[in-house]
């Protein structure tokens, strides 16, 4: 595929998306577009959640299908098991579950034990590599579209999120929907809708990974403290979501006109 490819697609989602009026709206806008084949990755938090109930409502209306995967990385909280049960139960779906590779995940364990991945970055990031990077690769294989739940106030990393941009290493158009909503809008339009939500929510744990990487937050901390903890805060990406925007693609940008 040739840059000029994608490069177009991104500014069609971004106008088609500033265009819309909310959430549900802006899915529906996605699924008028060219797009064949359109996934939605969940890890079942807040925005992923508010995320599947929209999009359930934006294929009502279109007739068009939108694909629900997961990442199961053996280490999920069990709360997280729970709120992904009562989401198939809520919305009538069956979410696809990508696991690690089963000779990857043994190696890595014989290379580092099964708690190597505290011992550096490089060894927490090739943990993240086999337990959500590889089965992501799978998930998202021959899609045109990916949506995540990412927002730009979520950290320093994320702030520059645009609604679409080329992610060259997947090899498709990511779509960030809530990528200019706050937390609160976010949880609002969960209430307001009875979107099941995960119960450690409530508890400090306010973005939520794998069991081992995830603590709760005090109040005065950004809400994405509480992952890799003990790392510092500007490596503090699994590799799912710390692909730049290739420059070409700058007008893009939330925001740019």
């Amino acid at each position: 595929m040739t840059a000029e490819i994608p490069r177009l697609l991104c500014v069609d989602i971004q106008d088609r998306v500033a265009a819309a009026d909310g959430l549900v709206a802006r899915l529906v806008a996605l699924l008028h577009g060219p797009a064949a084949r359109v996934v939605l990755t969940t890890s079942f938090g807040l925005e992923d959640q508010v995320l599947t109930h929209a999009a359930v409502e934006a294929m009502k209306q279109t007739g068009r299908t939108i694909e629900f995967a997961t990442l199961d990385t053996g280490r999920l909280f069990p709360q997280t098991h729970d709120v992904w049960a009562a989401t198939e139960r809520r919305y009538r779906l069956r979410i696809a579950c990508l696991s690690p590779d089963a000779a990857d995940l043994a190696g890595l364990v014989a290379a580092q034990g099964i708690g190597g991945y505290r011992e550096s970055v490089d060894n927490r990031k090739t943990c993240c590599a086999v337990r959500k990077i590889e089965p992501l690769r799978r998930a998202l294989h021959g899609a045109d579209l990916w949506i995540t739940g990412l927002r730009s106030d979520q950290s320093q990393a994320r702030a520059t999120t645009p609604f679409a941009a080329w992610d060259a290493d997947f090899g498709v158009v990511k779509v960030s929907p809530l990528a200019d909503w706050s937390r609160d809008e976010v949880a609002q339009f969960a209430q307001d809708n009875r979107v099941p939500v995960n119960v450690l929510h409530a508890h400090g744990f306010l973005s939520i990974g794998c069991a081992p990487c995830t603590r709760a937050v005090a109040p005065d901390e950004p809400e994405r403290a509480g992952r890799w903890w003990w790392e510092d805060e500007s490596r503090k990406e699994c590799g799912l979501h710390s692909h730049p925007m290739p420059p070409a693609f700058a007008s893009v940008a939330l925001g740019a006109t």
